[in-house]
């Protein structure tokens, strides 16, 4: 039996045993709730007992998962990496150690992965589909660069108007989108004029992150999503844009603090935070495939301590200053053809000077976005930023901002 063969009817078995125990789309976004996904986790392991692959050797055992990790590198064949890790704790473990983060592999594979920083040498291509008339925003991973009509579903968000401020929920379910939600995992909220917003957190970025007590922090905190870790709102970045009380035309000016990533990761070597596992531990809301521990980073749940304990100061981002076209009569910048519709809300973001090690050096783009057709728009990131910041701040440029324009 060739090892061919042995990979294509591994897949076999995994195709039937994940339709049968629970559907696989990226862990979130599922036709039925969390808890009936964890009741009927213990169907694939009964049926995995009885099947020829219950006592491989382990070296054979690691070099078929290798070789199907390594050979499913796209989406929607990537979801046969995510049924492995859900056959049974044995295969879990190895799964953990083959799959690494999308800093090395520059792919997004486990829903842990839309918190930890991107590509440290290319831009990770999403796009962001608004509906208008639900207010919500929902984020995908591109699959096709000639189309954004497909692609893999990663977070939504949808806008919640406040009397003094607005949010934005996240969350890991397209269905399910409320604080009150298991699969909540942060917000962006605004002030009332839309010039300042704030990203939240849910669980802790680094060691040393302090908590904002609000009203979704006490929401939280009775589902008990997290009994080892304080539940709430840490806030992990700061965005502000420009008044523009004289109205002169021209794009927006914007720039971001990043509280929890230094301004030494984006040089040479540098490390930005990265969270190695959702902090949920209540097995009766979370499908234990879903949310585990990557061995690909530090054993610890955070790779960095606090801010205020390290030399360097926080990064910060502003938008990249586009230039006047003459002939377009109209402000221009080179989103390398990502972006086709001249819009206000289209930005390019790079390290600011304000860090005390930038320069001309570092005029590569951290984070793009913009316009490619109605309610459309491309969102390309990459480190030391992760999927979840970049979606936040991208947001923040939907919100009306009459004092801005």
């Amino acid at each position: 039996m060739s090892f061919k063969s042995i990979i294509q009817d591994m897949k076999g078995e995994f195709g039937s045993i994940s339709r049968r125990g629970f559907d696989v789309k990226f862990g979130y976004g599922m036709r039925s709730r969390s808890h009936r996904v964890v009741q009927d986790s213990s169907v694939p392991v009964d049926v995995f007992k009885q099947s020829c692959w219950a006592n491989m050797p382990p070296e054979l055992l690691r070099d078929v998962l290798m070789r199907i990790e390594a050979s499913e590198s796209t989406w929607p064949p990537r979801k046969n990496v995510v049924v492995c890790a859900g056959v049974c704790r044995n295969w879990r473990e190895i799964m953990k150690e083959i799959v690494k983060t999308p800093e090395i592999s520059c792919k997004l594979t486990f829903p842990i992965s839309l918190k930890q920083p991107g590509p440290r040498d290319s831009l990770l291509q999403c796009y962001i589909k608004r509906n208008r008339s639900n207010q919500t925003y929902y984020l995908y991973l591109g699959l096709n660069q000639a189309s954004n009509d497909d692609g893999k579903f990663l977070l939504a968000a949808r806008k919640c108007r406040r009397p003094t401020c607005t949010d934005y929920i996240i969350s890991l379910n397209c269905n399910d989108v409320s604080k009150g939600s298991s699969t909540y995992i942060g917000k962006l909220r605004s002030n009332f004029l839309g010039t300042k917003f704030t990203v939240y957190d849910a669980q802790p970025p680094n060691a040393g992150a302090k908590v904002t007590k609000s009203y979704s922090t006490r929401l939280i905190n009775m589902k008990q999503v997290s009994p080892r870790v304080p539940a709430g709102n840490y806030p992990v970045a700061h965005i502000s844009y420009e008044l523009n009380v004289l109205g002169s035309r021209g794009p927006r000016r914007m720039h971001c603090v990043m509280d929890a990533i230094p301004a030494s990761s984006i040089e040479p070597g540098g490390v930005a935070p990265t969270q190695t596992e959702f902090l949920h531990s209540n097995l009766d809301t979370f499908p234990s495939l879903l949310f585990f521990r990557s061995k690909s980073t530090r054993a610890e749940s955070f790779q960095s301590g606090p801010l205020s304990d390290q030399k360097d100061g926080m990064l910060v981002l502003r938008n990249k200053s586009p230039r006047w076209h003459e002939q377009l009569q109209c402000w221009c910048l080179n989103f390398n053809g990502r972006v086709t519709v001249a819009s206000v809300k289209n930005f390019q973001l790079v390290a600011s000077p304000e860090n005390a090690a930038a320069g001309q050096e570092h005029e590569n783009v951290i984070l793009q976005f913009g316009k490619v057709g109605k309610d459309v728009f491309t969102m390309d990131y990459q480190y030391p930023i992760s999927a979840f910041q970049a979606f936040a701040i991208c947001l923040s440029s939907f919100d009306t901002k009459i004092a801005c324009e």
